[in-house]
């Protein structure tokens, strides 16, 4: 048996602006712990992993990660990301039969992505 996915990291040069990042495009809960340098990520609905932004130690970094977040309207979620300083690298594409996909970058290149279930 596996074993489940209960944390999530992004590591920033400047965690507070991609703190306000995430926090305006999804309204998510983000909350400095400056005691740890630390910001921690409650997205605010039951079943949702927390998360957190820091800056790691001094060397090289790992690569980025790429996570998905469900959202009902991808165009809507286009236009936040553009406003809120990302960029789109994949505007729509569809998974026949399941739902459509955006990929975008954030503020420091980290790659996402943007889920929309199909409609039933």
């Amino acid at each position: 048996m596996g074993r489940p996915i209960v944390h999530w990291e992004f590591w920033s040069r400047d965690p507070e602006q991609l703190a306000d990042f995430y926090r305006d495009l999804f309204d998510w809960d983000i909350q400095s712990i400056p005691d740890m340098d630390y910001h921690m990520i409650e997205p605010g609905i039951d079943g949702s992993l927390s998360g957190g932004i820091m800056t790691p130690a001094e060397g090289e970094w790992p690569g980025n990660m790429a996570l998905y977040i469900d959202v009902e309207d991808l165009a809507e979620y286009r236009e936040k990301i553009i406003a809120a300083g990302g960029t789109i690298l994949v505007e729509d594409q569809e998974i026949p039969g399941m739902g459509h996909l955006c990929l975008f970058t954030d503020p420091d290149q980290r790659v996402c992505g943007l889920w929309q279930r199909e409609s039933t």
